[in-house]
C-alpha cells in the first residue's frame, strides 16, 4: 500500500484549522505535517484575515477521507478556500512540506 499520498486544504483562521486537523486525524489513519499559513493582500475582505493550510500525509484512501472530513469541519465554521490531494508526491516535494509559517513574524 502506498503511504505517499498527500493531502492539503486550505481554510480561513486557526480555529478552523484546528477543527479541520482534528477531523481528518479522526476520519483516517493519517499524520499530519506542520501547519502553514497566509496572509493574503486582500485580507481585510475576508471572512477570517488568516488562510491556513493542513497537510495530511498517508495512503491516498485515507489522505482522501481525512481531507473530506476536514473540509465538512471548516465548512461548519469559517469555509475552505481550496483543497486537494497529491496520490503519489515526488521526494523533491518533501522539504516543501515542512514548510511553517505560523513560527515567523
Amino acid at each position: 500500500m502506498n503511504q505517499n499520498a498527500v493531502g492539503f486544504i486550505e481554510v480561513y483562521g486557526l480555529v478552523a484549522a484546528f477543527a479541520a486537523c482534528d477531523a481528518g486525524c479522526k476520519a483516517a489513519n493519517v499524520t499530519v505535517e506542520p501547519f502553514d499559513r497566509n496572509k493574503p493582500a486582500n485580507a481585510d475582505k475576508l471572512p477570517v484575515p488568516l488562510i491556513v493550510c493542513v497537510k495530511f500525509r498517508g495512503g491516498v484512501d485515507d489522505v482522501k477521507a481525512a481531507v473530506e472530513a476536514a473540509e465538512e469541519a471548516a465548512n461548519a465554521l469559517t469555509g475552505v478556500v481550496s483543497k486537494h490531494v497529491i496520490a503519489n508526491v515526488e521526494s523533491g516535494v518533501d522539504p516543501m512540506l515542512h514548510l511553517n509559517g505560523l513560527d515567523k513574524n
